[in-house]
């Protein structure tokens, strides 16, 4: 059995432009002085990485992995979640999502999923240059807003919305391939690939690419009332990266899993900081290491009530607490009596 690696941070949402946190040798000093291993690093934000810079200069690579290690840590992956998210934008959603690109690409939606999908190919090459063997984003979505539908979805309608975000990955995923990456999609409501059946139907869209994976959080999953200890059961071969973030959901008479358009606070599906909510990661540890994960364990920091300080300072030993060193050998191995054909014949009475 393999071990699951740990603590890492994921650095987005607690970068700013104030110190230690606007520029990645503090970051990294910063994360490691709370006992991380490992950083999470969007590719989005240049205060910290420069994703160009990194396709077209591979001394640069070289530079970011030196700054990393001086610190004491690795990297764990690179994130394109806000460029994942725009691979595939249904209309609506055009206005709010157009801050995710370039200035030069924006309110021109083809240009702006052109640069999109570029921006997710570089990042294929640059974790190669890294040496990562993984990497996070978001599908994007054609069809989020037909999700509860009213009226009913035409016949074939999500059908040919698969159809259609399988063309535009499927480049993607082939980049992976060539580069020797999983891309591991963050199973997250807003996204085509939001739950099992949803990654599965994308799974039959690419011929079951096999760069096609998942990251999984299971805090998404306690938001929509699935079952996500029995997710891993399911999917535990196409899991190859892990946010470690706690979530509750608490029901009442006045809403339930869509919230009601109230804050976070209000709402009664919350995200929290580790060990404040109700995921049962013990257990989620544990089927991780019964099936072989040998990921990174990484915080995700997206509490409605702590302060991110106090969640990243509370997590690293959260997570190490968690992690499980597997056994060299079995617990009742001083039992054994040893291969012996004779005596096994004899027990059975033949």
């Amino acid at each position: 059995m393999t071990q699951i690696k740990g603590p890492g941070i994921f650095l987005a949402q607690f970068c700013s432009d104030e110190a230690p946190f606007n520029d990645l040798k503090s970051i990294c000093e910063w994360a490691a002085s709370l006992g991380y291993k490992a950083v999470q690093i969007p590719t989005w934000d240049k205060r910290l990485f420069d994703l160009e810079k990194a396709y077209e200069n591979e001394s640069y690579c070289d530079e970011v992995n030196a700054i990393v290690r001086k610190a004491g840590l690795t990297i764990s992956e690179l994130s394109t979640h806000l460029q994942g998210q725009l691979v595939a934008v249904h209309p609506a959603y055009d206005a709010q999502f157009d801050a995710f690109a370039v200035e030069e690409v924006r309110h021109d939606p083809k240009a702006r999923t052109e640069w999109a999908i570029n921006q997710v190919k570089m990042a294929a090459k640059v974790s190669q240059r890294l040496g990562l063997t993984a990497h996070a984003t978001f599908s994007g979505a054609l069809l989020w807003q037909t999700v509860y539908p009213w009226p009913q979805r035409p016949a074939g309608l999500v059908e040919d919305g698969f159809a259609e975000l399988a063309k535009r990955w499927l480049p993607i995923l082939d980049a992976y391939e060539e580069a020797g990456v999983d891309l591991c999609f963050e199973l997250h409501p807003g996204e085509d690939l939001h739950d099992g059946v949803t990654f599965e139907r994308f799974l039959a869209a690419t011929n079951h690419h096999p760069r096609a994976n998942i990251l999984y959080d299971p805090s998404h999953f306690v938001l929509q009332q699935l079952d996500y200890l029995a997710f891993i059961d399911i999917y535990h071969e196409r899991i190859k990266a892990f946010h470690v973030k706690d979530a509750e959901f608490r029901p009442n008479g006045r809403s339930g899993v869509y919230g009601g358009y109230q804050n976070w606070q209000e709402r009664p599906g919350r995200f929290r900081s580790l060990g404040d909510g109700e995921i049962d990661f013990a257990q989620i540890f544990s089927k991780l290491t019964q099936y072989g994960f040998q990921g990174w364990a990484v915080l995700e920091w997206e509490c409605c009530l702590k302060h991110p300080v106090d969640g990243a300072r509370e997590g690293a030993p959260f997570i190490e607490k968690h992690l499980i060193r597997t056994p060299e050998h079995a617990f009742d191995d001083f039992a054994a009596s040893g291969q012996d054909e004779t005596l096994n014949r004899k027990i059975l009475g033949l």
